[in-house]
């Protein structure tokens, strides 16, 4: 029995991959494990620089260091397993690990969509309330704003994945992406699915448009502020203070507009694993690489870290050379 008569006979799915048949596999394993590396280096080291430095216990930082939490996991749901199938001739997924994959990508993705939203919000707090920045986000605003930004994202992967995975697949098992995304699985069913895909389509755009909306007003306040401000020096600050996020949302929304809003007649296969290759294994590693080197705080508490790392060093080494 050839591989295409077991795949039909079972529950397992083939992922055929970011690239069909990819002429040098060892050059892009050793191109996406060393992203992989560096996005997941970047988000711990944001973690922790956030949680031992003081001078980072603020609202703005505790909604980052969410953010590279996020950022983490989101990475760790798809690369492992593109990673693994680049050195494998078995491509398969279970059922189950397809489900876990969907439901998992949700929730991340609405998750920093919501949380990118209401990280507007604190900026625009900071910038246009800075007298009231301490009352209206307290630790409790700080947490609640975390804990509904996680639980609008699980809601996508609780309504979505259970509808998506009932659908029949009496079709080939081989999935054209490097994860099970949505629109690949889809595409897999013996049976019409367009209506599901519209719902899903106005759903997404939901998603979208309510952080987008906060988004836009935030910053449309900001503006304004800083266009009345007489002092240079403010302005400078207040864009330094939003240009961060500014870049991340860009990065983030553009790709998510793409996937979400554009009609079918814009996306190819190729075309749709290229974005999404873009916001699930790019976007993880620029996250923190935008606001450690464009934010002075960030890197200064960077250089005092290493600073310490490095005289600790120093001491012990005096200290061995004393001894002999």
């Amino acid at each position: 029995m050839g591989m295409e008569g077991l795949l039909q006979n079972s529950t397992n799915f083939v992922l055929i991959g970011l690239i069909t048949h990819p002429a040098f596999p060892g050059l892009l394993f050793a191109i996406v494990f060393s992203i992989f590396v560096v996005a997941i280096t970047a988000n711990v080291v944001m973690i922790l620089l956030i949680h031992v430095d003081s001078r980072l216990h603020t609202p703005m930082y505790f909604l980052l260091s969410q953010l590279s939490i996020m950022d983490t996991i989101y990475i760790c749901i798809t690369v492992p397993k593109m990673l693994q199938d680049l050195l494998s001739k078995d491509k398969t997924i279970s059922f189950l690990g397809c489900a876990l994959q969907i439901f998992l990508y949700l929730t991340l993705i609405g998750g920093e969509f919501f949380l990118l939203g209401l990280m507007a919000y604190d900026r625009y707090v900071a910038v246009c309330n800075p007298l009231r920045y301490p009352l209206l986000m307290n630790r409790r605003v700080c947490l609640f704003v975390v804990l509904g930004s996680w639980v609008g994202g699980s809601l996508d992967g609780f309504m979505l994945t259970p509808v998506t995975m009932s659908f029949p697949f009496c079709s080939s098992r081989e999935i054209n992406h490097f994860f099970c995304e949505i629109p690949a699985v889809l595409k897999l069913s013996c049976i019409d699915t367009s209506l599901y895909e519209t719902l899903m389509y106005a759903c997404c755009v939901l998603m979208l448009l309510l952080p987008l909306s906060v988004i836009s007003v935030s910053y449309t306040r900001i503006l304004l502020t800083v266009h009345r401000m007489n002092s240079a020096e403010g302005r400078r600050k207040a864009f330094a203070t939003c240009s961060s996020h500014v870049m991340v949302v860009s990065i983030f929304y553009g790709a998510a507009f793409y996937t979400n809003v554009l009609p079918h007649s814009y996306h190819t296969p190729e075309k749709d694993k290229v974005v999404s290759a873009f916001y699930t294994i790019l976007t993880p590693m620029l996250n923190p690489l935008i606001y450690s080197l464009r934010n002075k705080e960030v890197a200064a508490a960077l250089r005092k870290v290493l600073g310490r790392c490095g005289s600790s060093q120093s001491i012990r080494v005096g200290t061995v050379m004393r001894k002999d």
